[in-house]
């Protein structure tokens, strides 16, 4: 029996096609691969001269990694915005009512992180910090020299570990859903607020009714599919089951450990007022934690997947935000 979820995959990747970017793979390091969809226009093709002796590395999906065939340079005339995805769904799955939304302003990469896609590694780390460390050598491999970076819920932990490490590269930060570290006692509360006694019973259902569960606790309207659709969506949705709840557990630090860092970076938090997962009062501690630098803006009648829900409320408060930081360059 077709798998519906699959097969709306080939739609889903013409639809980016139209919008402008294209599937590649890079090979961060021997035995860690890096799976983007990047900009159309940046892909400069080699002459045929050049291209004898050369190969590609074929990877599913019809994706490739980028060899001497080709080469990348972002448009100097647009800014570049990368939207890092949950852990629920890979990038163009978290992110597919945006990319065409920006497009036309902004050079949009969109990464699959690790065990996500067709990203993968053969190394142990399974931290934030790791995953921040092989997209800012990723993008550094595109020709990305300065980006502003969309992050959700996982993605949102990762992106602040880049932003962190990497202040040259990250400009600026919007980030929805997700807190800076996943401590102890934010762990245990949530999950007890929730029900749910582990990450992993909350973030990799196995069953029907706990993906039922997990769409219940992360949309503030009530979502309804046929069973047969919440079936497929757990085969394809919810691979490297052993590797992702590795994640989870390396996402979890001691209260002692967690530090709130003095980031330069200018960052607005874009939440969903009935946010279960990671709440508004989550949400308004962070912005104070944060500093001046900091903004807020709720989106009412939204819960954890704001994005999806309320797509045109989140765009318009997206690209105001983005507009605003091409202004305040303009003053300087």
């Amino acid at each position: 029996m077709v798998n519906l979820v699959a097969a709306q995959k080939p739609l889903l990747h013409g639809l980016m096609k139209l919008a402008g970017i294209k599937p590649h793979s890079i090979q961060i390091e021997p035995g860690t691969i890096m799976s983007f969809w990047i900009p159309s226009e940046t892909i400069i093709q080699k002459t045929k001269k050049n291209k004898k002796n050369t190969t590609t590395t074929p990877f599913s999906n019809n994706q490739c990694a980028i060899s001497p065939e080709s080469t990348t340079k972002p448009d100097p005339n647009k800014p570049v915005v990368v939207l890092i995805h949950g852990f629920a769904g890979e990038g163009i799955v978290t992110w597919q009512f945006q990319i065409g939304a920006l497009t036309k302003k902004y050079s949009v990469y969109v990464p699959d992180l690790l065990f996500f896609g067709d990203s993968i590694t053969d190394k142990s780390d399974r931290s934030p910090g790791f995953q921040a460390e092989c997209l800012e050598k990723g993008l550094r491999k595109l020709g990305v020299e300065k980006c502003i970076v969309v992050a959700f819920s996982y993605g949102g932990m990762v992106a602040f570990k880049m932003a962190e490490m990497f202040p040259d590269l990250v400009e600026a930060l919007v980030v929805s859903g997700s807190i800076l570290a996943m401590t102890d006692s934010i762990s245990t509360t949530t999950l007890n607020g929730l029900g749910f006694s582990s990450s992993s019973e909350l973030l990799m259902p196995t069953s029907v009714k706990g993906l039922k569960a997990l769409l219940k606790v992360a949309a503030y309207k009530k979502l309804w599919f046929p069973d047969r659709l919440h079936k497929d969506f757990l085969e394809v949705m919810f691979t490297n089951r052993k590797e992702r709840g590795e994640l989870l557990e390396g996402l979890v630090v001691s209260n002692k450990e967690a530090t709130i860092p003095n980031f330069p970076q200018r960052i607005h938090l874009l939440w969903g007022e009935n946010d279960q997962i990671f709440n508004l009062e989550l949400a308004q501690n962070m912005k104070h934690q944060l500093g001046e630098r900091t903004t807020f803006h709720g989106i009412d009648k939204a819960g954890h997947l704001v994005h999806l829900e309320r797509p045109c409320v989140y765009n318009k408060c997206l690209k105001q935000f983005l507009a605003s930081l091409h202004a305040e360059k303009v003053q300087k």
